[in-house]
């Protein structure tokens, strides 16, 4: 991901439901460009945040071992505008899992409103791409640890739940070749 359409996350239970909170800003470019004179938050990038949140649920739930797309946009209902100063929460609930990839149910609340209302439709990429590197696991690692995805990930049944092996190591040895800095080491434990 090179741009991030989510803050932090606030929930995250494995395989079942993510929360994510973006806060709309009147300092995002965007904002201007999109309806010049009138300042509101894209309804393209309220998809695009639901569908970082449900992506990143879905490809957690198999370990970040498959790379996760977003395939289709099956539903997309808008019942208010998002402007400078909201704070939007999105929820993302995983409704059906195949092998070949997973639904996810979105929504977007403005405080207690109801915003949008999204189900989208993700793929994984196929076996024959799979020894294609499609991200760096140190680097994704410490995207997601600064959404705070590994302050409240847990298990369905609460239990606290750690990054995947191979992204700890990869971390590990990014830290001690010095590519990655200290300001994105893991707090200590």
């Amino acid at each position: 991901m090179r741009w991030y359409h989510i803050d932090r996350f606030v929930e995250f239970v494995s395989g079942q439901r993510a929360v994510s909170i973006k806060t709309v800003s009147l300092t995002e470019d965007h904002i201007h460009d999109y309806w010049p004179g009138y300042p509101i938050f894209p309804s393209t990038l309220i998809v695009e945040g639901l569908a970082q949140t449900g992506g990143l649920l879905v490809g957690e739930m198999v370990g970040f071992e498959r790379c996760v797309i977003l395939a289709k946009v099956s539903r997309a209902t808008f019942h208010e505008l998002a402007v400078p100063g909201d704070r939007l929460t999105y929820t993302a609930t995983l409704e059906t899992q195949t092998p070949e990839g997973a639904i996810i149910k979105g929504t977007s609340h403005k405080d207690d409103i109801l915003q949008a209302e999204i189900n989208l439709v993700f793929g994984f990429i196929p076996e024959r791409m799979e020894g294609v590197q499609q991200f760096y696991p140190a680097d994704f690692l410490a995207t997601m640890r600064k959404f705070g995805m590994f302050d409240v990930l847990q298990t369905p049944e609460g239990e606290p739940k750690l990054p995947p092996a191979f992204m700890l190591e990869a971390e590990k040895e990014a830290l001690e070749s010095g590519i990655l800095g200290d300001e994105i080491a893991p707090p200590s434990a």
